[in-house]
């Protein structure tokens, strides 16, 4: 059975940094992709970053600049480094893993809220 599990989050002042981690386990082989969701109080669930074993990346358009994913093959583990926090980052931040062609395994999230 997939578990993801993650950890990292916590509450940080505006223009602090955080990283985040999200260990994959149950699978016998590298996930294609895995990343991460995040969802705000009141509003949808979106996409935060992703990365394929071939080590693509993808950023939505709100933390480029800001936010490094990246992971580990051989822990089957993906981070999340996070630096320039803003107020609107607050959120509940998911973790997430698929093979190719498959739907995804989720984690149970982790929150992170940025104030001063």
């Amino acid at each position: 059975q997939v578990q993801l599990v993650e950890s990292g989050g916590a509450m940080v002042q505006p223009g602090g940094s955080l990283r985040l981690s999200c260990a994959a386990s149950g699978s016998a082989r590298s996930f294609y992709a895995m990343g991460w969701y995040r969802q705000a109080p009141g509003k949808q669930r979106e996409l935060v970053a992703s990365i394929t074993t071939g080590n693509s990346t993808n950023y939505a358009d709100s933390v480029k600049g800001r936010f490094t994913i990246s992971r580990d093959n051989a822990k089957n583990t993906v981070y999340l480094q996070m630096n320039s926090l803003k107020p609107e980052d607050t959120a509940v931040y998911y973790c997430y893993a698929r093979h190719f062609g498959t739907s995804n395994y989720w984690g149970q999230g982790t929150r992170v809220t940025v104030s001063s």
